[in-house]
């Protein structure tokens, strides 16, 4: 498959095929568990939810469609989408292909707020909430080093990154260190590992909006993305305000992976080969490619999520994302072959 068919590609027609293919996966899940509903009833369900309607099941299916997969599927469209656009983003600005959304410490400085609050004893809300805030002050400090040391550039900015993640990988040790082995340490370990378990109406009600605006605000610059792209020279010329756009950009981004990680733990490889993916699809313009690996992640972790408890046994999410994403990784490399490396 050529660079030149795949740019050449309708894009609103691979928009639309991939939006029916997460829409039909989407219902399709919501059948799908250790309790399966025929897929005629799930519909019936839905359609007497829309419409006041009581055809649709029995209460015990009503409840475990409306109440507990549909969250959970509407939170794994969520998280996929905000994972992808972020990765998408980073890898464009950066002009890095083997960026990943958690570039500036945010996955990092996540885990550390939830652990913290994990050991705390705190709740759920209290734990995605100090999840989002770890991620917010472990990006503003990625972003404060380069000003105190007075180097401010792209490859400074990266530096920064992976310094506050090691740090933030040392705070982490620690507190599973002084975690109770018996029931603290587990909780984090799992959390770590990332679930939508847990998810529910209320969740979704304070941390989709975030995800939704930030979408919205990376599609909207997603032109601009091109040129800064094309390096701050070039930029420059073409009369982009590289310190406020770049800044945009990385805060909306920052604020996806924040609330992805804090919405479902860390779930790796999705911000990094779903991006790829989309260039594949539909060419390397970012403007293209944006879009594509936004909704074709958001169905790949409504998929990847039902597999993890379609046997009944809640398998983490980010050990299915890894044993995926690395031989699909690996098959990608070697049909772009001399274009990513």
């Amino acid at each position: 498959m050529s660079g030149t068919s795949s740019a050449t590609r309708p894009l609103p027609a691979v928009l639309a095929v991939l939006a029916a293919t997460t829409a039909a996966a989407s219902v399709c899940a919501l059948g799908i568990g250790a309790f399966p509903i025929p897929l005629e009833t799930v519909w019936d369900i839905l359609l007497s939810a829309a419409t006041g309607d009581e055809r649709g099941g029995t209460a015990m299916m009503q409840n475990v469609v409306m109440e507990v997969r549909l969250p959970r599927i509407l939170a794994a469209l969520l998280v996929g989408a905000a994972l992808a656009v972020a990765g998408t983003a980073y890898q464009s600005i950066f002009r890095n292909p083997l960026v990943s959304p958690d570039l500036l410490g945010v996955s990092g400085g996540a885990c550390v707020g939830a652990a913290g609050a994990i050991l705390l004893g705190a709740g759920l809300v209290a734990v995605q909430c100090a999840a989002f805030v770890g991620g917010i002050v472990a990006v503003t400090a990625t972003l404060a080093i380069p000003r105190i040391i007075k180097k401010e550039s792209t490859i400074a900015l990266v530096l920064s990154g992976v310094i506050v993640s090691g740090f933030c990988g040392s705070i982490l040790g620690l507190v599973k260190y002084v975690a109770d082995p018996e029931e603290t340490l587990p909780t984090i370990v799992y959390w770590q590992m990332g679930s939508l378990t847990k998810v529910n109406f209320g969740t979704l009600a304070y941390i989709a909006p975030v995800i939704l605006a930030a979408i919205a605000v990376v599609l909207a610059m997603r032109w601009r993305i091109n040129v800064l792209s094309l390096g701050d020279h070039e930029a420059k010329a073409l009369g982009v305000n590289l310190r406020r756009e770049r800044a945009a950009i990385i805060v909306a981004a920052t604020l996806l992976t924040a609330s992805a990680v804090s919405l479902a733990g860390t779930i790796g490889w999705i911000g990094l080969v779903l991006p790829h993916l989309a260039r594949f699809i539909v060419g390397p313009n970012t403007a293209r490619s944006l879009p594509v690996a936004c909704i074709m992640a958001a169905g790949f972790l409504v998929i990847v999520d039902t597999l993890a408890r379609f046997s009944g046994t809640e398998i983490p999410l980010g050990i299915l994302t890894g044993f995926i994403g690395t031989p699909f990784f690996i098959v990608l490399l070697a049909k772009q072959r001399g274009t990513l490396l």
